[in-house]
């Protein structure tokens, strides 16, 4: 039987998976212990919905830091696209690139082929 897809409250996040953001970085959830993390999942760069969402973020962004909060981007777009989508909307938080969708099944959010749109908050033990 295949282990089952998603996290219940309280798990640990999967913190050895590492990505890259929309410079190309490796990025590991593991880089942000000990500092709170917001992690949203989208479905596809520069959509309308998915923008206003990243836009949002955007905006609260300072406030988010002022907490000692990360916010992490994710959805199985490329790098390229990710790049393209930060820049097009000033986006000042990594966006990560997830094509293979491993961080999307490990939080349980893979809808077809994309990300549901969900968001996590994450203590500073990625819980």
């Amino acid at each position: 039987m295949p282990p089952r897809e998603g996290l219940d409250i309280g798990d640990a996040a999967p913190d050895e998976v590492t990505l890259r953001d929309q410079r190309g970085a490796p990025v590991r959830l593991g880089d942000f212990r000990g500092c709170h993390v917001v992690l949203y999942f989208y479905p596809a760069d520069d959509t309308p919905g998915c923008t206003v969402e990243g836009k949002g973020f955007r905006d609260l962004y300072e406030q988010f830091q002022a907490l000692d909060c990360m916010v992490l981007g994710i959805s199985v777009d490329s790098v390229e696209s990710h790049r393209k989508f930060a820049e097009k909307h000033a986006l000042p938080y990594p966006l990560l690139a997830d094509p293979e969708a491993s961080l999307v099944r490990s939080f349980g959010v893979l809808d077809g082929a994309v990300a549901q749109r969900s968001t996590f908050v994450l203590d500073r033990d990625l819980r």
